[in-house]
C-alpha cells in the first residue's frame, strides 16, 4: 500500500518553505532600517535602487551606473577559470595521494601544513610574485578553491569500499585500470561535493582576489564603493555575488544528478 504523500512533500511546498526565511530577513532588515532612513546601513529599497542603477542606469548617472555587466563578466571568468585550473591540479593529486601510500607520505604533510593558511594571507606575496591586477586575482581564487577540491577528493578516494578492488582482481583488471574503473565511479559522489566546496570558497575569495588592483570585477566594485562610502552599492555587490555563487552551486548540483544518476545520494 502507498504511504500518503506528506502535504510539505510537494514541489510548491518545498518553494514556498524555501522562501520564508528571505521574506523573514527582508522583513527584519526592513523594519530595522525604516526609522532610520539616513544612516549607515541601507535600506532594501536603497539596495534595489542601487542594483537597478548598476545594471541598467537612469537613477544616479555616476560612475557605477550601468557597469554591473562589466563587472560580473569579469568575476564570472575569473572564479570558473581559477575554479577549473583548481580542479585540473587536486582531483589528480587527491586521487594519487588517496590511492598511493608513497605519495601520500611525500605530499600530505607539507599539504596539510599550507592548508590552514588564509587566503588573506596569502595577499601580499601574490603581488609580490604576480604583480598587480588579474594574475594576483586568479591566484588567489584558485588557491581558495583548491584545497576543499582536494580533501574531498582524498577522503572519497580512501572511502571506496576496499571489496570493489577485490572484486576487479578477481574479474581480472590490472592495476593501471582499477582508477578508470573502480576509483574514479566509486569516488565521484565525494569528489562532486569537493567540487561543490570548490566552486563556493572560490566565489567567497573573489572579493579577496579583486582587492590586488584590477580595474574590473565585482570585488573591485564593492571596494571602490566602501571607498566613497556608498554602502548601497556595497550590499548590492554582495547581492549579487550571492546570487552568481547560488546559480553556480545550483548548476553543479544540476551535473553531478545527471552523472550520479546510479547513486543512492545523488539520485
Amino acid at each position: 500500500m502507498k504511504a500518503p504523500m506528506n502535504a510539505f512533500d510537494t514541489p510548491l511546498a518545498r518553494r514556498a518553505l524555501a522562501a520564508v526565511a528571505p521574506l523573514l530577513f527582508l522583513l527584519f532588515w526592513w523594519l530595522s532600517t525604516g526609522r532610520n532612513p539616513n544612516g549607515l546601513i541601507p535600506s532594501p529599497g536603497d539596495v534595489g535602487l542601487a542594483l537597478w542603477d548598476l545594471a541598467f542606469g537612469g537613477i544616479n548617472d555616476d560612475a557605477f551606473s550601468a557597469t554591473l555587466m562589466t563587472h560580473l563578466l569579469a568575476s564570472v571568468s575569473r572564479v570558473y577559470g581559477a575554479f577549473l585550473l583548481a580542479a585540473a591540479v587536486a582531483l589528480p593529486l587527491g586521487m594519487l595521494i588517496g590511492r598511493l601510500a608513497l605519495v601520500r607520505d611525500l605530499l600530505d604533510p607539507m599539504l596539510q601544513l599550507l592548508r590552514p593558511i588564509p587566503v588573506t594571507a596569502w595577499l601580499p606575496l601574490s603581488m609580490i610574485l604576480f604583480g598587480l591586477g588579474a594574475r594576483s586575482a586568479f591566484f588567489l581564487v584558485a588557491l581558495g578553491a583548491f584545497y576543499p577540491i582536494l580533501v574531498n577528493t582524498i577522503f572519497a578516494v580512501r572511502s571506496v569500499e576496499p571489496r570493489l578492488f577485490e572484486a576487479a582482481q578477481m574479474l581480472g583488471v590490472s592495476p593501471a585500470r582499477l582508477f578508470p574503473l573502480v576509483v574514479l565511479p566509486g569516488s565521484l559522489p565525494g569528489i562532486f561535493t569537493g567540487l561543490r566546496l570548490g566552486l563556493g570558497f572560490a566565489w567567497v575569495v573573489i572579493v579577496v582576489g579583486e582587492m590586488t588592483g584590477v580595474p574590473t570585477g565585482l570585488g573591485a566594485m564593492i571596494m571602490d564603493a566602501r571607498q566613497l562610502s556608498r554602502t548601497e552599492i556595497v550590499v548590492a555587490g554582495m547581492a549579487v555575488i550571492g546570487l552568481a555563487g547560488f546559480l553556480s552551486d545550483q548548476a553543479v548540483q544540476a551535473l553531478g544528478r545527471r552523472l550520479l544518476r546510479w547513486s543512492p545520494q545523488h539520485g
